[in-house]
């Protein structure tokens, strides 16, 4: 209908081409202002006249066509008022069982690297926006059809690993370590970081530590393996709590073989330069500080292995694109690494190597950290959300069936949409109140609409309908809840491009709150029975799209609350 209204303006106005007319194209803020209004402020130094002159000329050449029941100038605008019934009819048409899904991204592979916690740490609160949002992204991309691999790239490799082994051998002890776990892990790595300060000769003993993991020492590889074996049960059970997987656990470690065909790359292209015993890579030119290559000892660092991970991805998996989901203070350290494989003359680093960057994660507007042992897990939270949610319940539906189901895939989305529902590089604050609320503008909030349209379903006893009379739902409310829906694909598209969740999150608010007020406005359950069809098939077509785009964003949704 647009690229109809655009067809009627480009034949009226020769002065501007059909991209700026869509450019500029608004939808107007109020229904009884039409579907599309057309501004006028660009003719007017062209046409020498007002542009409420202009839009009453333009308005009166346009011939009113089947598609529009009016065409109205209104001050400086053209406003273009469609004909509902062909609309709805239009919308109809388009919505099917994959609608939103698209087929762009066909032959095209997209890796996306989230979550890559620190092996033999906690998962914690802060772990979460890089696993929800990467996973979002994920499915966002599957949808337009790309191949994705997802790739969750451990941080199982580095000195951090040779404290933690000194810490181990002077204060830990098996049983300990095999009993608890991963809390007994994080315990000695405090305390190394404790007592490191009071005897720096510790630091010295761990970087030993890593250089002999480094040359293959089998005593620093078996208990460095101990610990990742440790710490892989425990990350997989909290994706199974996120309802989320990964294709790869290649962590940095799977890569350590592979720095040695970087170094001898960047030496031979004569990339490498000495700065106090290490190598590094210039990046003077750049504005960017150098990209450390090799410390001092000869050991890799974290770059290296990135630089290996990309060119290992490139052969492997011949991505169109790579995708780094982690923290904003990462951004200069991507800016590096994708500068060197620019610089070793693989162009494709400009286009192809990207990093999506977000803001800190807080409780109660407490910054988190892992060293001073001041830190909140994300298995607590997300238990803890499930519990408030289920109480909840026990409050107002006692009697609903299945609980324990319902509390835990509104408590784990309530947490997924708070961090989703604004932009990604904004800061997100965990308040329990704000979260649970089913008033708001909250998971919740979404999962309850999509489970009242469900109740309509059962109330009426119809889950599918054929052909309706479209004049039957053009209505104010349902007109209003069509268009909502007319923009899932574009919605999704705009996404992936993006790289942004939330653009999907506070598309699935306004189907909801659009939904809500047709609800409100239209009881379903009525004696016609073509009304009563019509006005059903928009309630499957609602939620349909209201379940597809949660899915977008890693929430399932109950069909009781």
């Amino acid at each position: 209908m647009k690229n109809k209204i655009i067809d009627l303006i480009d034949e009226t106005i020769e002065e501007l081409d059909k991209e700026i007319i869509s450019g500029i194209l608004e939808i107007p803020p109020k229904e009884d202002m039409g579907d599309f209004a057309f501004p006028c402020f660009q003719l007017a130094k062209i046409f020498r006249k007002a542009p409420n002159m202009i839009a009453e000329e333009i308005a009166g050449k346009i011939e009113v066509t089947k598609d529009l029941s009016k065409v109205a100038a209104m001050g400086p605008y053209v406003n273009f008022y469609v004909n509902k019934e062909i609309y709805v009819k239009e919308v109809l048409r388009k919505i099917g069982k994959n609608y939103g899904s698209s087929k762009i991204g066909e032959g095209k592979t997209i890796c996306i690297d989230y979550s890559s916690p620190n092996v033999a740490k906690n998962f914690h609160v802060g772990h979460l926006r890089t696993t929800i949002i990467g996973n979002s992204l994920y499915h966002i991309f599957d949808k337009l059809g790309y191949h994705v691999e997802r790739i969750n790239h451990l941080g199982d490799w580095g000195t951090q690993f040779g404290k933690l082994i000194v810490a181990y051998k002077k204060w830990g002890s098996k049983e300990a370590v095999e009993e608890k776990g991963i809390p007994e892990l994080l315990e000695l790595y405090v305390k190394f970081h404790k007592e490191a300060e009071k005897d720096d000769s510790l630091n010295d003993q761990a970087r030993e530590w890593f250089v002999k993991m480094e040359q293959g020492d089998e005593e620093a590889l078996s208990i460095w393996k101990w610990f990742k074996d440790i710490s892989l049960v425990e990350y997989k059970r909290i994706y199974n709590i996120l309802n989320l997987g990964f294709d790869h656990y290649t962590g940095e470690s799977f890569y350590r073989d592979k720095t040695g065909a970087i170094v001898d790359e960047l030496t031979k292209k004569g990339l490498l330069e000495e700065s106090q015993g290490a190598m590094i890579v210039n990046l003077d030119d750049y504005d960017m500080a150098p990209c450390l290559i090799t410390k001092k000892d000869g050991s890799s660092i974290y770059a290296t292995r990135d630089l290996a991970a990309i060119f290992y991805r490139k052969e492997n998996y011949h991505f169109d694109k790579c995708i780094y989901v982690t923290g904003l203070e990462q951004k200069l350290h991507f800016a590096q690494v994708f500068k060197v494989v620019e610089l070793m003359g693989y162009e494709w680093a400009k286009e192809q190597l990207i990093h999506v960057p977000y803001g800190l994660v807080s409780l109660e507007g407490g910054k988190l950290s892992t060293r001073s042992g001041n830190i909140v897990y994300a298995e607590d939270i997300l238990k803890e959300s499930v519990s408030k949610i289920k109480e909840i319940i026990e409050q107002k539906n006692p009697d609903l069936e299945n609980k324990d189901d319902v509390a835990r895939k509104v408590g784990i989305g309530a947490i997924i949409f708070n961090d989703l529902y604004n932009q990604r590089i904004k800061d997100v604050t965990f308040t329990w109140e704000k979260i649970h609320s089913f008033d708001g503008e909250t998971g919740p909030y979404v999962q309850y609409t999509y489970a009242r349209a469900a109740s309509v379903l059962r109330k009426t006893g119809i889950t599918e309908v054929g052909e309706i009379d479209a004049s039957l739902i053009t209505d104010e409310t349902s007109v209003a809840l069509l268009k909502e829906i007319d923009r899932f694909p574009e919605v999704v598209k705009t996404a992936a491009e993006r790289l942004e969740p939330s653009v999907v999150s506070r598309y699935v608010m306004a189907v909801a709150q659009a939904f809500n007020r047709f609800y409100h406005e239209n009881q379903c359950k009525v004696e016609d029975e073509n009304l009563m069809k019509a006005r059903v098939k928009l309630v499957i077509i609602a939620k349909q799209v209201i379940r597809d785009g949660l899915d977008l964003l890693g929430i399932q949704c109950p069909e009781q609350m």
